[in-house]
């Protein structure tokens, strides 16, 4: 079977950032299917092509993915209005490959919503099997948040998920709360399955060098948060944190926030000027560099804005990164992970807004430094029982191309 896979944030392991569509794709080639991938640029990751564009985009094969890149560079740094032009010309783009290659099913997955666009065409307009992947929900997410309050705007995208969801023969939903969510808007369950994110476990290994920082000693407890640095991760919670460890006198606990981010040059500053020494700042890093690091960390720090459509409905690669490691989690936010970390042992679920009981769930790991590898063990052991990658990858491919 040929599967047009749309994903304009497709990148590979090679740079920094999620590589869940490429694991897909790659499982998709091995059980004998080719795979179209059409996606932009990323200024963090990398497609796996290199040269110049032509006629707004560049072509060719990554580990048997066959990869269009199309000359639409996106950023977490970019404005609402950049941001929200960049998604549009994809779409636009992306309407015409799916209105002329040649292929049996299209297969589409967000973010943006605007990703299922072409997807939508195919159905419509070539009666081909479409198949919309849900990462987060929309309008949901951005109204809760604040960053789009125009009531046309936000209607405007309610019209589009609902025209997504209807047009797709089947849907994938990475969390309880989007599967819920697409439930809601009148989708028969039969339709859609949930595929969370997984881990790597084959990248989270014991064989990859561990490293630290040059800034965070070997016996300082160490708390990591790698990922983006947005107003959807509400990464102040982590200065908040460090201010009251400061004033227990609490240097030897670290955190490291590692990754990019239009928030990053206001939480360096904000760190600069009350001068929160026991906050290192890292640029972002390869999975492989990321796994290195994970093996001289003690805590994985899973850290969202308290918004309550991030309860449920999100499935953040950084959580499964942690457990892949065998890390324990700081979790801040209630909801799906939150609660599976209380159930598993595996870390700590601390309510959201409260510094002092994120500080006080670091000074128990601090102060109880001995119990966290067998935190991390259970974590490990939940990792390979319930989200292992190359399994969810096959459970993933027999959803996406049954008939």
């Amino acid at each position: 079977m040929k599967v047009l896979y749309f994903h304009q944030h497709f990148v590979t392991p090679k740079g920094a950032g999620a590589i869940r569509s490429y694991a897909l794709a790659r499982k998709l080639v091995e059980r004998g299917h080719s795979v179209t991938m059409v996606c932009g640029s990323n200024t963090t990751g990398t497609t796996g092509l290199e040269g110049p564009f032509t006629k707004g985009k560049r072509n060719g094969e990554v580990d048997g993915i066959d990869v269009i890149e199309l000359d639409l560079a996106y950023s977490n740094n970019d404005g609402l209005l950049k941001r929200a032009w960049t998604f549009i010309s994809f779409a636009l783009r992306s309407i015409w490959i799916a209105l002329t290659a040649k292929y049996d099913l299209v297969f589409a997955t967000t973010t943006p919503l605007t990703a299922g666009i072409p997807g939508i065409f195919a159905r419509w307009l070539r009666g081909k099997p479409f198949v919309f992947e849900v990462r987060d929900l929309w309008p949901e997410l951005p109204r809760e948040m604040g960053v789009i309050t125009n009531p046309v705007v936000l209607w405007a995208m309610g019209v589009l998920e609902w025209v997504s969801y209807r047009s797709a023969h089947r849907l994938v939903g990475l969390s309880p709360g989007i599967v819920e969510g697409i439930k809601k808007r009148g989708v028969p369950a039969e339709r859609i399955a949930m595929v969370p994110n997984g881990c790597d476990l084959d990248i989270f290994t014991n064989l990859v060098e561990p490293w630290r920082p040059a800034e965070v000693a070997e016996t300082d407890l160490l708390a990591v948060f790698a990922g983006t640095h947005g107003m959807a991760n509400g990464l102040d919670a982590v200065l908040n944190a460090a201010v009251e460890l400061k004033k227990r006198g609490r240097k030897e606990i670290k955190f490291l926030l590692i990754g990019s981010g239009k928030l990053k040059p206001a939480l360096m500053a904000r760190a600069a000027r009350e001068s929160l020494d026991n906050v290192v700042f890292h640029d972002p890093v390869t999975k492989n560099k990321l796994a290195g690091l994970m093996r001289a960390t003690d805590i994985g720090m899973q850290i969202l804005a308290n918004v309550p459509a991030f309860y449920y409905g999100t499935s953040p690669n950084k959580f499964f990164d942690y457990i892949a490691a065998g890390v324990p989690v700081l979790n801040n936010y209630p909801g799906w992970l939150a609660d599976m970390i209380e159930r598993e042992q595996c870390g700590y679920a601390v309510p959201p807004a409260d510094p002092v009981a994120f500080a006080d769930a670091l000074v128990d790991a601090a102060d109880k430094r001995s119990e966290l590898p067998e935190m991390g063990k259970r974590a490990k052991a939940l990792a390979m029982r319930e989200f292992d990658r190359e399994k969810m990858a096959g459970q993933w491919v027999d959803w996406v191309i049954q008939s």
